[in-house]
């Protein structure tokens, strides 16, 4: 009998042992990952599995670069190895090493999205990485939201739209300023993609509801809001599917995007339905995204430093006195002749950082500065660390529009100013985005007056957010107003 306890306890002991050093193998392999080879930047790995996503996800109480990237900077350089929500990640704060990854676009990296991103939009997405249809698509989305769909079409319709949101505002006793420019920006975009209608209620209902959940999907793990947002998309893509199909089946012509690959896809049989569905969404979301969240600090950060307004006022005063007719709608030429508010758009761009960061994967091993960065890991390139910089911009915490005279007038120093990215994957909507925000802001402050309510306090979380307070103001038409 002792000697099978004692039996017993050897067989106990040595299965402890094995899992002891098994979890030890473990560890050690996740602290040092294999590199083929080559040389990994510096950095921890953080804990196993998890890595370091819970230091990650710290808020930052401010515009700066968010406290995770500073502690790293300090501790291992610009360039650094983690990881975070179960990938493994080279961080780069270095504007040198971002450029080169972005012209390594297609050779050894690719653009990625985390995975619940991924599974929203579905894997149809990947066909993009086909260069024909990555340019077919960019060809496509500069013939409606190019420079010349701006000029010709879209500048009098964001001019009008503008006006016509601000004035339903103003009869509003407030306004939550994010929530209210996402509509305006998501109809905008959506009637010029496929003539939507803002007063089809069942239809922007559908559309507010998956775009309002799809955001709060940070990663893929089930839960009641992954799964509920899994769901509000079947109803979108279902609906998006609809209207698709009877347009296909109608002759009638709108002379939209989607008429565009409608006949297209007679031809090209890479346009399939799911992709058209799919092409559309993405879209949707880069634009309303990107444009609201900027927009909504540009409306933050202009009430808390009256002297920017005071000076795009002048400048929209001398311009109404150069044209002919006041009241006429705002022309290309007249529109760019606005320095001193593209300064202003640079500036909310330069601080808005609106993503923590860009990622990209890794499709063949990069080897830079001495370093290998084995292929299947997550590149993050961080625009804060480059923007918020300030041996490039000094006093970068502070709203300075005009620093950019000083830089170059308006034209911005690719490296070190990267709002819509670089390389091949530099955002097609760049100006349209500026062209929007630029044409709302001078709406606002030639026609309007706004008085802030509460919130309005921005900060990283670690994207861009205002809180669960947001940003409300009372809007009031001028002549409204008594002196």
């Amino acid at each position: 009998m002792q000697i099978l306890m004692l039996n017993t306890w050897y067989i106990v002991l040595f299965v402890l042992s094995l899992l002891i050093f098994s979890f030890i193998h473990y560890v050690y392999r996740w602290r040092n990952p294999k590199c083929n080879g080559g040389k990994l930047p510096p950095g921890s790995m953080g804990l196993p599995f998890i890595g370091e996503t819970i230091q990650f996800f710290i808020p930052n109480n401010s515009l700066d670069t968010p406290i995770f990237f500073k502690k790293r900077l300090s501790r291992y350089g610009s360039v650094f190895k983690t990881s975070l929500i179960f990938h493994k990640v080279v961080v780069s704060l270095d504007p040198d090493f971002n450029h080169f990854i972005f012209q390594q676009e297609r050779k050894t990296v690719q653009l990625w999205y985390m995975d619940a991103f991924w599974d929203v939009f579905g894997k149809t997405v990947e066909t993009s990485a086909d260069l024909y249809i990555l340019k077919y698509f960019r060809n496509c989305l500069l013939n409606q939201f190019g420079i010349e769909a701006i000029k010709e079409k879209l500048l009098p319709k964001i001019e009008v739209q503008a006006d016509r949101y601000l004035r339903t505002w103003s009869a509003q006793s407030s306004v939550e300023v994010e929530a209210s420019i996402t509509r305006m920006v998501f109809d905008l975009t959506a009637k010029h993609l496929f003539h939507y209608d803002p007063m089809d209620t069942n239809m922007g209902n559908v559309f507010a509801d998956f775009f309002d959940s799809v955001m709060t999907v940070p990663i893929n793990i089930p839960g009641t809001t992954y799964h509920k947002c899994m769901k509000n998309k079947k109803k979108a893509i279902q609906l998006m599917k609809d209207i698709l199909q009877e347009r296909r089946n109608s002759t009638e012509k709108k002379g939209d995007f989607l008429d565009q690959v409608i006949e297209d896809m007679k031809t090209m049989e890479f346009i399939t339905e799911d992709f058209v569905v799919y092409f559309i969404f993405a879209i949707l979301l880069a634009s309303f995204v990107s444009i609201s969240t900027a927009l909504t600090l540009a409306f933050s950060l202009l009430t808390d430093h009256p002297a920017v307004v005071t000076e795009l006022l002048e400048e929209q005063e001398n311009l109404a006195k150069s044209k002919g007719n006041p009241d006429s709608p705002l022309t290309w030429d007249e529109y760019k002749s606005m320095t001193f508010m593209t300064q202003v758009i640079h500036e909310t761009l330069r601080m808005s950082n609106m993503l923590p960061g860009m990622l990209r994967k890794v499709i063949k091993d990069v080897h830079v500065n001495g370093y290998t960065i084995p292929k299947g890991w997550t590149i993050m390139l961080v625009p804060s660390a480059v923007h918020m910089n300030p041996k490039k911009f000094p006093d970068p915490h502070i709203f300075n529009p005009w620093r950019w005279s000083d830089i170059g007038g308006t034209n911005a120093p690719s490296i070190d100013y990267i709002p819509f990215g670089g390389g091949l994957r530099h955002c097609v909507g760049a100006e349209f985005s500026k062209t929007v925000m630029a044409i709302f802001i001078r709406a606002l402050i030639t026609k309007f007056s706004w008085t802030k309510i509460k919130g309005g306090n921005a900060y990283r979380n670690p994207a861009l957010s205002f809180g669960r307070s947001g940003f409300h103001v009372k809007i009031s038409e001028r002549d409204q107003i008594k002196n």
